[in-house]
Order: structure tokens, then sequence, then C-alpha cells
């Protein structure tokens, strides 16, 4: 696998030089996406709001754990907005470290920067990226979706047999499968549902499968499907690389599936090229 290195001739240093003046986290930085080059390079992020020391410790993830010290930066929404307009977004994709330590989860943190967003730009589609929003998961995505995000994203990561061994004891399959489905349900919109699955930490293609079917048949619209790459020698190994082939796989079984977008490949993460995903599936639909 070959990844481009950031380019003077592309977009890449005016993006990173507007992150760091409004004070902003990305997720291409903290959780150090391969991409990062082509996507900063086309003038996208994935913005991360709420911190950047999350309240779980995922075995797979290079985003900082702890406890954060920090509430809310309340004008956060307001200077990611101001950047989605710089940058020219047509598209925003917005994700967040969990933030267990706060009442609401972030969620009413989601719904002002999704008004912000739209606010700033009323023509642009804005995705959001959620945790699980842990024991308060009603609440908090009828907080979410009362601003109607264009699509609604929770990655279900791994597969069943893999899923406590990689997220912890508080994370639960099917808990991530029920927040997929019940935000199609408790939306008074038509919204696209999305998830992702990382690959090469210890599945197999049949387990695959089966978290796509599972997917489905909750009524996801797009799945992602990436490989795993082991970002510091304290996480997770990397138990195999996964063939081209087999991820050509994954996406023709995806489509017989019903999904109607598949986005399946070595480096492909739940935010790349985020709005073709969105575009491939409605086309889909309509």
């Amino acid at each position: 696998m070959k990844v481009s290195a950031p380019s003077p001739d592309t977009r890449y240093f005016e993006v990173q030089d507007l992150v760091q003046s409004q004070g902003l986290h990305t997720i291409c930085e903290e959780a150090r996406c391969p991409n990062i080059a082509e996507c900063w390079g086309r003038g996208t992020a994935t913005f991360q709001i709420l911190g950047d020391v999350c309240t779980r410790a995922c075995r797979y993830c290079f985003v900082k754990s702890g406890r954060p010290s920090e509430p809310p930066d309340e004008l956060e929404p307001s200077r990611l907005a101001h950047a989605a307009r710089e940058m020219g977004l047509e598209h925003v994709v917005v994700t967040s470290v969990d933030r267990d330590d706060l009442p609401d989860r972030g969620a009413a943190h989601y719904a002002a920067t999704i008004r912000a967003l739209k606010e700033e730009l009323p023509n642009a589609s804005v995705e959001v990226l959620t945790p699980d929003f842990l024991g308060i998961e009603e609440e908090a995505l009828a907080t979410v979706l009362g601003e109607q995000p264009d699509v609604f994203n929770h990655n279900i990561e791994t597969v069943r047999r893999l899923h406590r061994r990689m997220r912890g004891a508080k994370v639960e399959y099917e808990r991530a499968l029920w927040l997929l489905e019940r935000a199609k349900q408790l939306a008074t919109y038509d919204v696209l549902t999305k998830s992702g699955i990382i690959v090469g930490l210890g599945e197999t293609n049949d387990e695959v499968l089966e978290t796509m079917q599972d997917l489905r048949a909750h009524d996801v619209d797009v799945v992602t499907i990436g490989q795993y790459l082991q970002p510091s020698p304290k996480h997770a190994p990397i138990d195999r690389w996964v063939h081209p082939d087999e991820f050509r796989m994954f996406r023709e079984q995806g489509e017989e599936m019903g999904f109607g977008s598949v986005f399946s490949g070595p480096l492909v993460r739940s935010s790349y090229r985020a709005d073709e995903q969105k575009h491939a599936a409605r086309a889909v639909a309509y």
C-alpha cells in the first residue's frame, strides 16, 4: 500500500493552517489516518469535536484516552462552521471522542455543531459519526436527530466474536446495531444510516459477511470496510493483510445484500470520500 505525501501543489497546507488557526481537532490527525494527504489535498477534513481525550480505550484506536479535564468548548461549533465555510465544503463530516463523563454524553454539542453548520452552509449536507451515548441512547439520539443531519453514522468496528475484546466490556455489539436501527426509526425525515468495519483484527471473511448482514438487517444504508493498521506497538497487532480481491468480494456481496453504497478497500476509512458514499447511496435509492 502506498499513500501520497503532503504536497505544496494541493490544498493540504491551506487546510492545516485553517484547522490550527481555529483551534480545531480532526480525526485525520488524532487517529493517524493514512489518507490525510489525499483528503486534505482535496480540501476536505473530518472534524473531531468534544476535545482530544476519549473516555474509552479501544485496542485499535490511536486517539488519546483518559479522563477529559475540560468541558465542551461552547465556541467550537461556530469555529468549526467557519472553517467548513472557508474550505468550501459541500459535505461536512463531524465525529468526536467518547465523553462518558458528560451527563448527555455530548449530544447537545453535536446538535449545536449541526445548527452552526446549517447556518453557515445552508446548502451543504452534514454527516455525524457519533459514539454510542452509553446509558442515554434514546434521549441523545432524539437531540442529535432533531437537527436533521443528512447522514447518521455509528461504526460497529468489528465482528461479534471480537467486539468485547477490541472495544471493551462497556460496548455491546447488539447495542451498536440497535442504535443504528433506532436512529432510522426516530428520524422524522429521510436520513441515511452508515457503519464501518475494520478487517485484520482476527476475524474471518465469513464473520465480516455476517456483520454486513446484521447491519443490513438493521436497515443500514452505507457500509465501509478497510484494513486495520496498527498505530503503535501498544495497540492490537495486525492479524492479516486482506487481499484486494477479498475487499472486492465484500463490495460485491454488500451490493447483493442491498446496501446503497459499499466502499471496500485497504485504505478505506469511515469518512473516506464520504461525499461520494452519500451520493452513491442516494443514486441507488432514487
